[in-house]
């Protein structure tokens, strides 16, 4: 600040002193050739009253001191010049000044020389006798007079410059050092500048409101500490770059590191591939999970994005012991396998039952009862192997199925195709709208997906319900919607009807037929598409079910 107040002072003061000096020579040329030109005139006029008296003999032995005479006659011929023969001069009758007092009886001019850097002013003045008196004399320019006294105008600039830089420094230093001994961290008990008070005042409150937010945010830390040191749930808080910003102590003893992490890498605690596929993930801004074995236990890697004004800022990497639950989900696929075997027994014994009563070896009034029964149930239960194997593969990840490009739009209207008939007998009305969207993904599992959605907004509807399919592009990501206005879902069932085997209302799934493993189906289809799904539900009012897919743009 010092050396910009030194700097402008110095500016300032210098263009003060050109400028004035500028001016000042100006006025004192426009005076002295003023002077110079009314002395012109004056001697002028002595010179033309002493030719009237005297004719050509006032010009004999003449002493024009500094001025230059010269007598013309009315023709423009030179009779006579100090300076010159009168012979050899050129006819003066088209000079301006001459012209004038041939006109006028007086007449004045100035003419330029270039070659000299002067100027020379004329005045002429018209005797009785149609002569012409003219005298001249030579002015300098504002240069030449410049250049004249550029050696006293140098000294005079340096000492100018000499002192302005002095005084200016001096004063800079007057000037900034009560702003030097301001004290910040009491600004109200402080001697200066009445003009600093306003600003003063205002750093005080500022500083007590930062004050304020410091202890508040001082709290909120050692409340955050407090819930998430007793949680046996790791966290880790991650910038957009991945650097640790937080960790508990839970993730700190679960990744075998210390509060000593914050500001590393998190791959440089963890360098599992399930870490790596979790940080490219948060830079899309969607959600994602991993499963991970550490220390013989396995683990749920939730990593959740936090966005401000739709910009990934950060974000916040859970862990979750999910062991036991593994356990029980492997037991249940190993379950589902072992039903699926035993169940082919039966289905052939219904299957050569059916077959003995179309024989006729039933009585005729009860053959169609039980055949009736009998295919019923062989259905259901050739429905309900073919769920469970489907659901057994998915679990296993499904990698002997290839991925292509499916258009979300055609497979979602084909069922709605399909479908129709059912809606038609269950007088529900139902459509699909939208707008095509390619997706990278298994058809099969695609269209297993949108089937068991529009199937069961089909089956759980009312006579004069609707159910609208749709396919929409949004924010880098394609949502199929599957609405329906039927008797919607309670909701304390609403976390579990995805799971396996889980009904809502049990007698009302089995008059309908279904397995109660369609909604598991869609789980673990939209899982391995990298898709999350959406419930909006109530009772009375209907269902909306949502999958979120990655867009992964038209082919």
């Amino acid at each position: 600040m010092t050396k910009r107040i030194f700097q402008s002072i110095c500016l300032v003061t210098i263009a003060v002193f050109l400028a004035s000096a500028a001016l000042f020579l100006g006025i004192l040329y426009n005076y002295f050739g003023n002077v110079q030109r009314n002395q012109l005139r004056t001697q002028t006029e002595l010179a033309a009253q002493g030719a009237e008296c005297a004719g050509a003999a006032y010009f004999d032995g003449l002493d024009a001191r500094g001025y230059r005479v010269t007598w013309i006659g009315a023709d423009g011929a030179v009779l006579f010049d100090s300076e010159a023969q009168a012979s050899e001069m050129e006819n003066h009758l088209e000079r301006e000044e001459m012209k004038e007092a041939l006109s006028t009886g007086y007449g004045e001019s100035s003419r330029y020389s270039v070659t000299l850097m002067e100027r020379t002013l004329y005045s002429a003045r018209r005797l009785s006798d149609g002569t012409v008196v003219r005298l001249s004399v030579a002015q300098n320019t504002l240069l030449t007079l410049l250049l004249g006294m550029a050696q006293p105008i140098a000294v005079i600039i340096v000492i100018a410059v000499g002192l302005s830089l002095f005084l200016a420094y001096r004063l800079s230093r007057h000037i900034t050092e009560p702003l030097n001994r301001l004290n910040l961290d009491d600004p109200l008990n402080n001697e200066g500048y009445d003009e600093l008070s306003p600003l003063l005042r205002r750093i005080d409150a500022q500083q007590r409101q930062i004050r304020i937010q410091t202890e508040k945010l001082r709290k909120k830390q050692e409340e955050f500490e407090t819930v998430t040191e007793n949680m046996t749930e790791g966290i880790i808080a991650l910038n957009t770059k991945g650097i640790i910003l937080e960790i508990n102590r839970a993730a700190a003893e679960l990744f075998d590191t210390g509060r000593d992490c914050i500001g590393r890498h998190m791959l440089s605690v963890n360098r599992s591939m399930e870490i790596s596929d979790l940080l490219s993930a948060m830079e899309t801004g969607v959600r994602a999970e991993r499963n991970v074995e550490l220390k013989g236990r396995n683990y749920q890697l939730d990593l959740s994005p936090v966005s401000e004004d739709g910009a990934v800022t950060g974000a916040v990497l859970l862990a979750l012991d999910v062991t036991e639950k593994a356990q029980a989900e492997q037991m249940r696929r190993e379950f589902t396998a072992n039903v699926s075997h035993e169940l082919k027994t039966p289905l052939q014994i219904i299957a050569g039952s059916a077959e003995l009563l179309s024989n006729g070896i039933v009585r005729e009034e009860d053959r169609m009862g039980f055949y009736t029964r009998i295919q019923g149930e062989a259905q259901r239960m050739i429905r309900l192997v073919e769920d469970i194997i489907r659901l057994s593969h998915l679990d296993e990840g499904a990698g002997d199925l290839k991925r292509e490009n499916v258009d979300l739009y055609a497979v979602a209207a084909e069922t709605v195709r399909s479908l129709s008939g059912e809606a038609e007998t269950a007088e529900v009305s139902i459509s699909v709208d939208g707008e095509h969207a390619v997706l990278d993904g298994v058809p099969q599992l695609l269209e297993s997906i949108v089937y068991n959605l529009a199937d069961n907004a089909v089956k759980y509807n009312r006579p004069g319900g609707t159910v609208t399919v749709s396919v929409n592009r949004c924010a880098g990501t394609v949502r199929l919607c599957v609405a329906d206005t039927g008797i919607g879902i309670l909701p304390e069932h609403q976390e579990r009807i995805f799971e396996r085997f889980y009904r809502v209302d049990k007698s009302r799934s089995k008059e309908l037929g279904g397995t109660g493993l369609g909604l598991s189906i869609v789980k673990h289809a939209a899982r391995l598409h990298h898709a999350k799904i959406e419930l909006h539900s109530a009772e009375g009012e209907g269902t909306a079910i949502t999958v979120v897919f990655p867009d992964s743009g038209d082919a």
